[in-house]
């Protein structure tokens, strides 16, 4: 069976898959998400995408939210249902097995050893989203400033990050990016 062929198949295939390597979390799998829904099926354009996305991190829930918009403008309510799903099951029953097999080689080495060497794949991917939707989102140069000097100052001071999303909302919202 082709899963091409229905959506809600696809989008079950897609997200059951990049779950497993969601790698951090399913803002880790932005730059996989971009590729699939915007290069590959065309489920969105980069614009959608951007907006999707900050539609997902204003909404008050888990992260994964930006599954269930794709989700949705493939296949309406079903398939922001499979979408979400398909994000979250596999990737829960991973972890409850793990966490089962962690628990009883509390006293080795080698999980110690496996979280460590994790650390850097779940940065290294956390920094590809960030790169992917800076990409995306706005691509003048004032949108650059913003985003360069946002991330200096995330970086460099101990800034509530708020106080950077609601200068980049008046940003917005007066007209200038």
């Amino acid at each position: 069976m082709n899963p091409d062929a229905n959506p809600i198949l696809t989008l079950v295939w897609t997200f059951g898959l990049m779950s497993l390597f969601a790698v951090g979390g399913a803002n880790a799998a932005i730059p996989e998400m971009h590729r699939v829904a915007v290069d590959v099926h065309h489920w969105l354009t980069d614009k959608q995408f951007a907006d999707a996305f900050a539609i997902s991190q204003m909404s008050p829930g888990p992260n994964v939210l930006i599954v269930t918009l794709i989700g949705y403008s493939v296949a309406g309510v079903a398939g922001a249902l499979a979408a979400t799903l398909a994000m979250c099951v596999p990737t829960a029953v991973l972890a409850y097995y793990v966490s089962r097999l962690l628990a009883r080689s509390s006293h080795s080495r080698w999980p110690a050893i496996l979280q460590a060497a994790l650390v850097p794949l779940s940065i290294g991917l956390m920094s590809a989203s960030g790169l992917i939707l800076a990409l995306t989102a706005d691509q003048t140069w004032i949108g650059a400033l913003v985003t360069v000097a946002a991330a200096v100052l995330a970086f460099a001071t101990r800034l509530n990050p708020l106080w950077m999303l609601l200068v980049g909302g008046c940003l917005g919202f007066a007209g200038v990016i």
